[in-house]
């Protein structure tokens, strides 16, 4: 039985990014490979294998690669995908077959022979693998590319920033379908079922050759809204709940993110003051996320005006992040969000996030998780939302 092969079944796909697009990020690594004395490279992660490559992979417990050379690109697939990642990849793809263990290895040793310099994503690779990658490649100096390649991502092309454009609007059509579900009784999975419909099928409208997936929605009522990333429930929506409204478009790997604090029919004295208070916070933020600004210093302001409402002990985590080719479960561009630790300065072409939260547990009045989230392009000149779905009391109690 073979040990790797290949598959041109069908024809190549369209891509959601452009030749030029895809040229000019593989242009920019290797001028960073030649900078740091790297020769080849090979990506592991689900979010560089799709920037490089456009194929966004699901790895059931197989490992996946992208091989980037000075002059070439060829990615590593599971025979178990058949011809689809070499469809939608850009460049050209090997497969290794499950017939004997560590085919993948063997995959790697056919293109990288003899002594090279090679960059491999060190927050990614298991300890296992990378055992593994020392034994089939002993002449191989490894250096770390993680880090490298976030900074490039973190810097969006203006094709990328179309993207999370429309995403952003996909995103606000699902907050606007959530409304629309929410009766008394109604159950948090229906509502997010409902919203999920209603994105997947504009994405499916707007991106016609897209593939379609991982587009989700987190629905939260009452003691549920303590955690940003709760799961949906059957838990029955009562009047009075405080409410999170969550919902994530997916385009082709890209990530974009509706959040909003909601009431149900009526909100308490104490529920507003709380909400008021994340309110300011939200919008001092959208205001300190202009070029030039630090991370660490628009999160050491917003603290401050948590402090003066006596809240800071009830904040959850940090102030916003970055956008691009990520997920849940994949692709943290972790040098770009609003903590006290990050002192990365804004330039333009960078995607944030404000979202602020505070969660005020149950035994205490005014109980439940407050999150407001917004999307930011940061310009030459200032910063665009383009978020529109409205936030606060004024708009987002639900009668």
């Amino acid at each position: 039985m073979e040990q790797v092969k290949k598959i041109r079944n069908g024809e190549k796909q369209p891509s959601l990014f452009s030749e030029k697009e895809m040229d000019s990020r593989l242009f920019k690594l290797r001028q960073n490979m030649q900078k740091e004395n790297i020769d080849k490279v090979l990506f592991t992660s689900i979010h560089n294998i799709n920037y490089y490559n456009h194929f966004l992979y699901c790895s059931f417990g197989r490992p996946y690669g992208l091989i980037v050379t000075p002059e070439n690109i060829i990615s590593i697939t599971a025979n178990i995908d058949g011809g689809q990642p070499w469809r939608r990849g850009y460049g050209d793809n090997i497969i290794y077959t499950d017939w004997q263990r560590d085919n993948y290895f063997l995959a790697i040793k056919k293109e990288i022979i003899g002594k090279c310099r090679l960059g491999i994503e060190y927050d990614h690779i298991t300890l296992e693998n990378f055992k593994k990658l020392q034994q089939v490649l002993p002449e191989v100096d490894f250096k770390d590319i993680s880090k490298i390649s976030m900074q490039q991502r973190m810097v969006k092309s203006l094709e990328e920033i179309e993207i999370i454009k429309a995403g952003a609007q996909i995103a606000d059509k699902g907050g606007k379908a959530c409304v629309e579900a929410i009766t008394d009784n109604v159950r948090e999975h229906e509502v997010a079922l409902h919203a999920t419909q209603v994105m997947v099928k504009e994405i499916a409208k707007r991106f016609p050759e897209s593939e379609i997936m991982d587009t989700w929605t987190w629905f939260q009522s009452g003691i549920n809204t303590d955690g940003a990333h709760n799961p949906v429930t059957t838990r029955k929506i009562k009047k009075g709940d405080i409410l999170s409204l969550n919902c994530f478009p997916m385009i082709s790997g890209y990530y974009t993110a509706l959040e909003r604090t909601l009431f149900y029919n009526h909100v308490s004295e104490r529920h507003l003051e709380i909400w008021n208070a994340n309110v300011e916070v939200h919008k001092r933020g959208l205001e300190l996320a202009q070029p030039g600004m630090r991370c660490c210093d628009i999160a050491n302001e917003l603290n401050d005006i948590y402090s003066k409402h006596n809240l800071l002990k009830y904040r959850t985590f940090g102030y916003g992040h970055s956008f691009g080719t990520l997920s849940h479960y994949y692709g943290r561009e972790a040098g770009l969000e609003l903590r006290e630790d990050i002192k990365t300065t804004l330039e333009p072409n960078m995607i944030i996030s404000i979202e602020p939260m505070v969660m005020i547990p149950e035994s205490e009045n005014g109980s439940g998780g407050y999150r407001e989230h917004d999307i930011l392009i940061i310009k030459e000149n200032g910063s665009e939302n383009i978020t529109r779905f409205p936030f606060g009391p004024d708009h987002n109690i639900i009668i």
